[in-house]
């Protein structure tokens, strides 16, 4: 009799366990099919319930890795130094400007806070497609169509009002205290925000970052209008180009699908104890 308890604690383990197995191979299944198609050499749509290989081979990934354009320039070298170094500075301009109006709206008392706050919250209601036309005309203007610093700029000013309001929610999180501590020692406003408050809001900063950076890494429409060259283009734009109006080379399509996966997935785990820690510190009030 006993026994009893112990046996049913260990079958509900099975069962949950046995569950969760299964809910993840219902997730899995389409990713695993993304990987069968990148591993088979046909371009063909390939039909089936295994999504195990036939006779898997590397061939569509050197294929998209070695693109090249009819003058043997090296296309995916340089779109993927364009999504690099495009990403980045995306982050790191917007996240950089978020912070200090996010810590501008958290401490700070002057006219106009609600209404700013507000304002960044409608900008958030409207899709990106209806800035284009705008968009298009200024960076036309300033001279920057074509080029990287053309869609830093577009990327980072529209990630700014996402980042300010999670950072600001995090920055209410952080005790007045110690900044009240640091002022008493003669600190300054500049020095106790670059000295005790950013430090303490690495978590938010980090998943602040990596968010701005996968809107920059995916976004597709407006790096595809706003550069006219091959060379110029992100890798998102890479894909569709295997995508066309009557035939779709599947096999190029899922390779480079992973390619363009691979570094956000490697950044996430790399900074998943800051993410962590970012989403779940913002519901405990400091």
């Amino acid at each position: 009799m006993s026994d009893r308890p112990g046996q049913k604690g260990t079958l509900l383990l099975v069962a949950s366990h046995a569950l969760l197995l299964l809910v993840s191979v219902i997730v899995l299944y389409p990713v695993l099919w993304v990987v069968r198609m990148a591993l088979t050499p046909s371009q063909s749509f390939a039909v089936g319930f295994s999504p195990i290989p036939d006779n898997p081979s590397l061939q569509n990934f050197a294929d998209v890795i070695g693109t090249t354009d009819l003058s043997g320039t090296w296309i995916f070298g340089h779109q993927l130094a364009n999504s690099i170094i495009v990403s980045l500075a995306t982050a790191v301009v917007g996240v950089g400007l978020a912070t200090s109006a996010a810590y501008a709206f958290s401490r700070f008392k002057f006219p106009g806070k609600d209404l700013g706050m507000n304002a960044l919250l409608v900008t958030q209601m409207f899709p990106g497609t209806m800035m284009m036309i705008p968009l298009y005309i200024l960076l036309d203007e300033a001279g920057l169509l074509d080029t990287r610093m053309g869609l830093v700029l577009v990327y980072a000013t529209t990630s700014i009002p996402f980042s300010t309001w999670m950072l600001k929610g995090y920055f209410d999180t952080i005790p007045k205290d110690l900044e009240e501590a640091a002022r008493m020692d003669g600190a300054s406003t500049l020095t106790i925000f670059f000295s005790v408050i950013l430090p303490l809001a690495k978590p938010a900063i980090a998943i602040t970052g990596l968010f701005s950076f996968m809107t920059a890494w995916n976004e597709f429409i407006i790096a595809a209008k706003f550069m006219n060259e091959a060379t110029s283009y992100t890798l998102p734009v890479l894909l569709q180009g295997y995508v066309g109006a009557k035939s779709t080379a599947w096999g190029h399509f899922a390779a480079g699908a992973i390619l363009v996966s691979t570094p956000v997935m490697a950044l996430f785990f790399f900074l998943q104890k800051s993410l962590v820690e970012g989403l779940t510190a913002g519901s405990v009030k400091g």
